[in-house]
C-alpha cells in the first residue's frame, strides 16, 4: 500500500515530466518505474480468463495509479504517456466511465496515442470501449447515463475513427435515452447510428419508437379536438 506521502510525492513529479531538465529526468525515472509497474499489472491480468474477474482485479489495481494520474492532470504537459492512456482505457473498461472523462478530455486534446500493442486510434478505441462497457452494464444498477454518454460523442466528434465504432456509441447512448424516457432524442441518436453503419441493428428501435411517438401525437390530437354538435 502505498502511503499518502508517497502520493503526493508521485503527484508532484508526474506534473513535472516534460518541464526543466532537473525535473524531467526525475519525472523520467518515475514514469519508467509506472511502466514497469503497469507491465507487472497486465502480466497479472493475462493470468486472469474470468472477465468478471479481469475488471475486479482492475479496479483494484487502479487505486495504485490515482496520484500519478493526477500528477499528468495537474501539469498538463502533453507528453506522450503509456501508462495514462492504460489507465484512461481500464476506468472505461471497468465502468467508471464518469471518473475516465477528464482523462479522456486531456488524452483527446493532446493528441496521446495508444501504446504499440493496440491498433486502434485513441478516440476510436474510447468510443468502442465504452460502447461495449456501456452494452454490457446497460440493465444493471451501474448503467451509464444518457449525459456521460453523451460527453463521450461530443468530445470525440472531431476525431477520426471507424464508422463503425461511432455507430456502436451512437447506439448505446440510443439506449441510455430511451431507457430515459428521452423518445425524440433517442430516436436521433439511433438514426445517426444508422446513418454510420446500415448494420447496427437500430432499425427495429427506431420503427418501435416512431410508433410510439406517432400514437402520442394522435391521442393528444384527439384530446384537442372540439366536440361535435
Amino acid at each position: 500500500m502505498t502511503s499518502p506521502a508517497h502520493k503526493h510525492f508521485n503527484k508532484v513529479l508526474a506534473a513535472k515530466r516534460g518541464d526543466n531538465e532537473l525535473d524531467n529526468t526525475r519525472a523520467q525515472n518515475q514514469y519508467e518505474l509506472m511502466l514497469m509497474q503497469l507491465a507487472e499489472h497486465r502480466r497479472t491480468l493475462k493470468r486472469v480468463q474470468s472477465l468478471e474477474r479481469k475488471l475486479e482485479t482492475k479496479a483494484k489495481f487502479l487505486p495504485e495509479y490515482e496520484a500519478y494520474i493526477a500528477g499528468v492532470l495537474t501539469g498538463n504537459t502533453g507528453v506522450q504517456d503509456e501508462v495514462f492512456v492504460t489507465i484512461l482505457l481500464w476506468h472505461i473498461d471497468i465502468g467508471s466511465i464518469e471518473q475516465a472523462l477528464p482523462l479522456a478530455q486531456y488524452a483527446l486534446t493532446h493528441d496521446l496515442v495508444m501504446p504499440d500493442r493496440f491498433e486502434r486510434a485513441l478516440a476510436c478505441a474510447i468510443a468502442e470501449e465504452a460502447a461495449e462497457t456501456a452494452a454490457r452494464l446497460f440493465e444493471s444498477e451501474k448503467a451509464i447515463s444518457s449525459k456521460t454518454l453523451g460527453q463521450l460523442v461530443a468530445m470525440t466528434a472531431e476525431h477520426d475513427m471507424y464508422d463503425q465504432a461511432r455507430a456502436k456509441l451512437f447506439r448505446q447512448l440510443g439506449h441510455a435515452l430511451e431507457a430515459e424516457n428521452q423518445v425524440e432524442k433517442a430516436v436521433e441518436a439511433y438514426k445517426q447510428a444508422l446513418t454510420l453503419n446500415a448494420k447496427v441493428g437500430v432499425k427495429k428501435f427506431i420503427d418501435k419508437l416512431e410508433r410510439e411517438l406517432k400514437k402520442t401525437t394522435n391521442n393528444a390530437a384527439d384530446q384537442t379536438e372540439p366536440a361535435a354538435g
